[in-house]
């Protein structure tokens, strides 16, 4: 991890219409196919400190992705940027975030 880099969270959640697997479509695959490249490129560009999401798939499931970036400006534009969060499958709210405790 950077020094001179702040860290952040963003929590995505699905729209509520994917929370039924029947209405998924190949659409929906392909960008999460993308969104998951998105979270690789973040990684190898050493952006990326983890990314994950809870079991199920209902109201109550959702995805984190932590990670560095200069500003909080410069995370809600990774967030907004994430294909997930710009194509519309999913909901995403950008927070500051410090990792306090890291198995290594």
């Amino acid at each position: 991890m950077e020094e001179n880099k702040s860290q952040f969270i963003y929590v995505l959640k699905s729209i509520p219409r994917l929370l039924d697997e029947e209405n998924w479509t190949e659409k929906e695959e392909g960008i999460i196919e993308r969104h998951f490249a998105y979270l690789q490129k973040m990684l190898a560009e050493g952006k990326l400190i983890l990314a994950g999401k809870t079991g199920g798939l209902d109201e109550k499931t959702f995805g984190i992705v932590i990670f560095e970036a200069d500003s909080l400006h410069d995370a809600s534009s990774i967030m907004n940027n994430d294909p997930a969060v710009a194509e519309g499958i999913m909901t995403a709210d950008v927070f500051p975030y410090r990792v306090a405790i890291m198995q290594e």
